[in-house]
């Protein structure tokens, strides 16, 4: 199995030295890159392609939100790891509409810490406990505009098998797991999900399970 490349992006150094020592050190994988503001993380994006980018949000310069925006215009499909210190409402879901991958405190144990690294760079929605709470809050929440009835609507357009596929990457479920549960191949399940993605005009899987929970089917 090849080795997950990991670009880590704060503007402490402390941190990123910590950081560098926990995941370099664990099986599978290792640190291609360290950047201290948002220009600097995209231009290694763009020089070193690393499989996921672990980006703090509060940094001088280009922030992390900027930078999140610039490193997913500059590659749609790019794995953006967001870990912070701040997990207010709107931080949260400012940066999950930019299209993160997940979003971690940093005091997340270092062994979840590094099974979240893998599990964004195999697709699936990586959420700390106290931010998955707000979030799925926030998106079941009375909204103007009706939002839960806006979800529903959108996920009326989805096949009995898609909708299931659906709430299982709801539930954080990798792409292998659900094709074993669904009994399905894993191709199919890719396949399922682009046209889930399109169905709900959502560009990642975060965005599907802010979908389900909105419909509050999960």
């Amino acid at each position: 199995m090849a080795e997950l490349s990991v670009l880590v992006v704060d503007d402490e150094e402390l941190i990123r030295a910590g950081l560098h020592l926990l995941l370099d050190g664990a099986e599978g994988l290792h640190i291609a890159g360290e950047a201290a503001d948002g220009h600097r993380a995209v231009e290694l994006a763009a020089a070193l392609d690393p499989d996921v980018v672990l980006l703090d949000l509060r940094m001088p310069g280009m922030d992390g939100f900027a930078c999140a925006e610039q490193l997913l215009a500059d590659d749609p499909d790019r794995t953006v790891l967001v870990l912070t210190t701040f997990d207010a409402d709107e931080t949260v879901l400012r940066a999950l509409e930019r299209g993160v991958a997940g979003f971690l405190l940093k005091d997340t144990p270092p062994a979840e810490l590094v099974r979240s690294v893998r599990q964004a760079a195999e697709g699936a929605p990586v959420l700390s406990p106290s931010v998955a709470r707000q979030v799925i809050s926030r998106a079941t929440a009375p909204r103007e505009g009706s939002r839960s009835e806006e979800a529903r609507g959108r996920l009326a357009a989805l096949t009995e098998r898609e909708l299931e596929i659906a709430r299982a990457v709801a539930e954080g479920m990798t792409n292998q797991q659900i094709a074993e549960a669904q009994v399905v191949s894993l191709p199919t399940v890719t396949t399922h999900i682009g046209r889930i993605m399109q169905k709900l005009e959502a560009d990642n899987r975060v965005k599907i399970a802010l979908a389900i929970h909105r419909a509050e089917l999960s």
